[in-house]
Parts: structure tokens; C-alpha cells; sequence
């Protein structure tokens, strides 16, 4: 944001995603227009992140009044002022902009005060892009929120190269693990193809040690996970996270068909029936249809979520389709995993007050969450517990994020030097080859 004084006017759906904003423009004025608390009254009964959000506002903006008054303006901790303002002239809006709608009404709130307000720079803050678009034919300008948006020129890979001494890998291969200056400079958890300064053909895969003096050798992990083998050396990196109970967090994003879920769910359950490191799996995702929604669903709630957890089902009907021990019934392969509380599928809609202690807890789909609930989620996790976040930051249904400022994206940034945290970006698909090529070209 500008430095210089302005008046920034806040669209609702700046309210919706961050009832903090009201706190984050330092010296400079705020409007919130009136048809914006019609709007955010409309979703405060909403039993869902947006509901939670429309009431904190609310409730901040309540208690703003006991500074004065909104219409005259309320003195920010800051030094702005804040004030909540009606369009004093119905026709700011020419009629061909169309119907008067919500979105008007603010546009027509924007240009009073642009008008009016000659010596100061009116800004109108809105996560809509069109909106964006209507204040820049207005002559107005518009600005993202941007204070949860993340600021990078490349989002972390977990994955790079170096060139090392061809006696440091000599050692590697040795003794496992390497002490070295070489990696302070990367993240504790980043894996690093070192290559040697003498022969380029000479490498070997390490993992930066948790205080960030060496390196450890990765295990090749032959043995697998409930029939999964990592295919590529991201797979295999993202394996190697998976299977440390030392990591507690674990990121892993790429495009679809790159094995994200398959891979976290097959070293979950490694790690829970066949090495009782946890006492089970929960599988947990974002309830957002792709396409129209049908509708209510009938049913318990159970039968409720089939639908929404039918991925997961498929995944886990693959996992067992391969083992030879599978059982034959009329039911699905799987049934018995849920039966016997090994596996357990809820909607994230739940988790909220919940304490989530020795569990293999998977986020699936984490791109569609913001950054608070993402920390809702993180801070549900008890003692013994890790949890695995994947998703494709390029596939979002979440209208009030993007690829930057999504809750699994600012994980990964938030979290790339903690000593307990791991992430890894695949890219090669491994689902088909249609899927590969899918994702590539389309």
C-alpha cells in the first residue's frame, strides 16, 4: 500500500476474508460503506469460515463505537479515522453501468468521495477483479488487499542443487550423514542434489539437518508403503518427509495426478496399524464442489460426506487393491479400515474446538483454505500428532483466495525454517499418461 495519506474504501469481500483489516492501514482513513454492512449482516449467520468472519467484523466495528460516531468518524488506534458512510448523491453511477446493484452502490460510494475529496488520494480496496476493472474505467484507483498476500519472486520448492567437494559426497555415502557450513544457507528439511565440483556425474540426494550443520543421505525407501513405491525423486523426497516422525508438518503440493494424497495416506497408514507410531489416520478436506452444486444431500451425516470423501475412498480402494492380503466381501475393500477406526474421513467443517492428540492427520485439497484456517487446523494438532497438508495451488474453488494467498501456500512460506517442518513441490504426473498431459496443456 501507498505511503502517502489516502482514504481507502473497503469492499465486502475484504471483511469477509480478514476481519483484521480494519487494523492493518496504519495513518491512513477508512470507509466501510453502508450497503458493505448490509452485506457482511447477510453472511454472519453462516456456520462456516465467511459466517465467522461477518461476525468478528461486526463485532469489531461495534466496538469502535464507543470512540464516537461511525457516521462522523471514529479515531484509529493508527491515527486514521474510520467512518461509515451512505452515497449522498443516488446518480454517482452513470445508468448505463446497468442495474443498481451492491457492487454499484460502493462504486457510487467510491466516486462521491473521489470527487469530494480532491486533495487526497481515494482508493477502493476489493479482492474482486472486476471490481477492480470498473474503478479503472471510473478513473478510480483499486488495490488488492494485499496484507495476507505472501511476497515472492519463486514459492519454495523444498527441492535444490549444489555443487560440493567430491569428498563431502564420498563421506555421505559413508557414514549416512555429513557435517558441513555448506548447508547453512538453506532451509532445515530442503532436500539438495549434491553434484561434485570435479565430476559433474557424481551426485547424491541429501536432506538439510534440522539446525541446518549438514546433511543426511536419503534413504532410498525400498520397501515402500502399502504398495506405493516412489516413482520420481520428488516422490521420494516427499516419501522421506512422510515417513520421519520427526517431521510433524509436511507440505506437499503440485499439479494433479502427482501422488499427493495417494502417497500421504499410504505412509499414514504405514506408520498407524503396521508401526503404531499413531493411533490412527484422519482424512479431512474443504467442503467446494466442482461445477454448480446439486443440493442437499440425504442421508446421515455420513451419507452426507460420501460424495465430498469420494476421493479419498477411491485412494484408499487402490491401496488395498494391490495388497495380497485383501479381504473379498460385499462391502468396499476399505469398509473395514473405518469400521475398526484405523481410518477416519470427516469435513474440515468440524475441526474447529477439537484437540488432535497421536494421529496421522491429512488436510487434502488444503489450497481451497485461507491462512486462518490453515492456523485452525495446525493448532487442533496434539502431542504425537503430524499432519500432512496437499493440494494444487492452480486448482482453487475458493473465491476469496488465490495461488499466493491461500492457507497452504502461506504455510509453506510461513514454515520453511522451522526445524520441524518439511515441504516438497512435485511436478511429474504419475496418474496416466492423459493426466500428465492434461495438466500440462490444459
Amino acid at each position: 500500500m501507498t505511503r502517502n495519506p489516502s482514504l481507502f474504501v473497503l469492499d465486502t469481500n475484504v471483511l469477509l476474508y480478514d476481519p483484521k483489516a480494519l487494523e492493518v492501514f496504519e495513518e491512513h482513513d477508512i470507509v466501510i460503506p453502508m450497503t458493505v454492512l448490509e452485506e457482511v449482516d447477510k453472511f454472519k449467520r453462516d456456520m462456516n469460515e465467511i459466517g465467522r468472519n461477518a461476525r468478528e467484523a461486526s463485532r469489531k466495528l461495534d466496538a469502535m463505537r464507543a470512540g464516537g460516531s461511525l457516521r462522523e468518524g471514529v479515531r484509529l488506534p493508527s491515527g486514521g479515522l474510520l467512518r461509515v458512510a451512505f452515497p449522498e448523491d443516488e446518480n454517482e453511477i452513470p445508468i448505463s453501468w446497468g442495474a443498481d446493484t451492491n457492487d454499484n452502490r460502493i462504486l457510487a460510494t467510491v466516486l462521491a468521495f473521489h470527487k469530494r475529496r480532491r486533495g487526497t488520494r481515494v482508493v477502493l480496496v476489493t479482492r474482486d477483479t472486476n471490481m477492480r476493472l470498473k474503478c479503472d474505467a471510473l478513473g478510480v484507483p483499486a488495490e488488492d488487499y494485499e496484507h495476507s498476500r505472501l511476497r515472492v519472486d519463486e514459492q519454495y520448492t523444498g527441492i535444490s542443487e549444489r555443487l560440493v567437494a567430491g569428498d563431502l559426497i564420498a563421506s555421505l555415502y559413508a557414514e549416512g550423514h555429513v557435517r558441513t557450513d555448506a548447508a547453512s544457507e538453506l532451509y532445515p528439511h530442503e532436500f539438495t542434489i549434491l553434484r561434485s565440483a570435479e565430476d559433474e556425474n557424481r551426485t547424491a540426494m541429501a536432506r538439510v539437518l534440522p539446525d541446518r550443520n549438514g546433511f543426511k543421505l536419503v534413504g532410498r525407501h525400498k520397501e515402500g508403503a502399502w504398495g506405493v513405491f516412489a516413482r520420481n525423486k520428488e516422490q521420494l523426497f516427499a516419501m522421506d518427509l512422510l515417513l520421519d516422525p520427526e517431521v510433524t508438518l509436511v507440505t506437499l503440493n503440485g499439479v494433479a495426478g502427482t501422488g499427493k494424497t495417494l502417497m500421504a495416506m499410504a505412509c499414514g497408514l504405514k506408520q498407524t496399524p503396521d508401526m503404531n507410531l499413531y493411533r490412527k489416520v484422519l482424512v479431512s478436506r474443504p467442503i467446494f464442489p466442482l461445477g454448480r452444486d446439486i443440493g442437499f444431500l440425504p442421508g446421515d451425516i455420513g451419507q452426507k460426506l460420501n460424495p465430498w470423501m469420494q476421493p479419498i475412498f477411491d485412494n484408499l480402494d487402490f491401496l488395498l487393491s494391490s495388497r495380497p492380503d485383501r479381504r473379498r466381501s460385499q462391502e468396499p475393500e476399505y469398509q473395514y479400515l473405518l469400521d475398526s477406526k484405523i481410518v477416519e474421513v470427516e469435513a474440515l467443517t468440524y475441526i474447529r474446538g477439537r484437540s488432535i492428540p497421536g494421529q496421522f492427520l491429512i488436510i487434502d485439497e488444503a489450497q481451497n483454505l485461507t491462512p486462518h484456517e490453515v492456523k485452525t487446523v495446525l493448532t487442533r494438532a496434539g502431542d504425537g500428532t503430524k499432519v500432512v497438508l496437499t493440494g494444487d495451488p492452480f486448482q482453487i474453488d475458493n473465491p476469496y483466495v488465490d495461488e499466493v494467498s491461500n492457507g497452504l501456500t502461506y504455510a509453506v512460506e510461513r514454515f520453511k525454517e522451522s526445524s520441524i517442518a518439511g515441504h516438497v513441490t512435485l511436478k511429474k504426473g504419475e496418474r496416466s499418461q492423459l493426466a500428465e498431459l492434461a495438466a500440462q496443456l490444459l
